[in-house]
């Protein structure tokens, strides 16, 4: 199976799968020197992992992370960093009623099609749990770069969208509440969205935002290696993400562009920025904002119509423990994709210079 990487120079690899003993990941070229807060780390695990409110999946992953190189004495050594990640909560046998069935908008049908083969106890490789080691591999890139800040925040649960611009909100306040939205108001909102979606046995989708400030100028290439083109693909590269704009986006496209030029500041920074901060595919120093679209979580608890291996179509459904809503729990991951991919732009850059 190919595709397990993700960067040239700061470059995560990831291994096992949502129900084995454990998944866990390789870190190359994460520069010496570095001393790691531990404590940051695994607080990042926390904001992901799963059982942490009433709104999200109650399986129980203490999700501690244990390292087995590249660290000595609290520091990177510049070597390969390895470490792991138990599984200590799978109930496979919540599975075991789609042994032979694909469900509905899962990988189930496409992966076994493509491998012959499939793991069908939570997925396998194509579940979300292999996420937590790239907040692994994240929050150790936030620590390369201690001035970038990357913030992350709930902008929508299905129709309920925070409209405040993103200038105007207190993110102090994103972990004040279980949806980490912002805005405590609207996070009222989307928390009892989610609870009667989760009575009813389904599941609902949502949007996040993220912000990234105190970018230096130059980060990006012109032609294929553009900075938001890097973003899209570490961002679509999150199970259930169907979408991502940066900037103004798909409103853009409805603009004349006296509108949407953003005009100049003699300091070389912007009026107004309509370009995410991000031109020709290189960074500017503006803010970098963009936006991912979640899908709805796949399995639900109402019977539906699946395919089995026979080719019948058969009534199903779906049991175990899974999420009404991914979004919450996405936050950090979208954080510690988007710190790879600055991670490896600054590393690309130094080996430049």
């Amino acid at each position: 199976m190919a595709g397990n990487s993700f960067g040239k120079l700061f470059k995560l690899t990831t291994f096992g799968e949502s129900h084995g003993v454990a998944i866990g990941g390789i870190i190359d070229g994460c520069p010496a020197g570095i001393h790691l807060d531990f404590e940051a780390i695994q607080n990042e695990m926390d904001r992901r992992k799963p059982g942490q409110s009433e709104i999200v999946t109650q399986r129980k992953e203490p999700d501690t992370v244990e390292f087995l190189s590249g660290v000595f004495e609290g520091k990177t050594t510049g070597t390969p960093i390895g470490f792991t990640i138990h599984n200590t909560n799978q109930k496979s046998k919540d599975y075991s009623h789609i042994k032979d069935v694909y469900r509905p908008s899962h990988a189930d049908y496409t992966y076994e099609k493509k491998y012959g083969v499939r793991d069908y106890r939570g997925g396998g490789r194509s579940s979300a749990r292999e996420t937590a080691c790239r907040v692994v591999a994240g929050a150790i890139a936030k620590q390369m770069m201690p001035d970038i800040k990357i913030q992350a925040f709930t902008s929508s649960v299905g129709n309920i969208a925070l409209e405040k611009p993103y200038q105007e909100l207190d993110f102090s306040k994103t972990e004040s509440n279980v949806v980490r939205c912002p805005d405590p108001e609207t996070a009222e909102r989307m928390i009892s969205r989610i609870k009667a979606i989760r009575k009813e046995g389904n599941t609902i989708g949502g949007t996040v935002t993220c912000v990234i400030q105190n970018v230096p100028i130059g980060l990006g290439e012109p032609v294929f290696d553009k900075l938001h083109a890097e973003l899209g693909k570490a961002m679509l590269s999150i199970n259930a993400v169907k979408g991502f704009e940066y900037g103004s986006g798909f409103e853009g496209a409805k603009m004349k562009g006296t509108e949407h030029n953003d005009l100049f500041n003699d300091d070389g920074s912007t009026k107004t920025n309509h370009s995410g901060g991000i031109q020709g595919g290189i960074s500017n120093g503006m803010d970098i904002y963009f936006k991912v679209a979640f899908k709805p979580v796949a399995t639900v608890i109402q019977k539906q119509d699946a395919l089995d291996a026979s080719g019948n179509i058969v009534e199903m459904q779906g049991k175990g423990r899974h999420d009404p809503c991914v979004v919450p729990r996405a936050i950090p991951i979208v954080e510690a994709m988007a710190a790879l991919v600055l991670a490896d732009y600054l590393l690309l850059r130094k080996q430049e210079s």
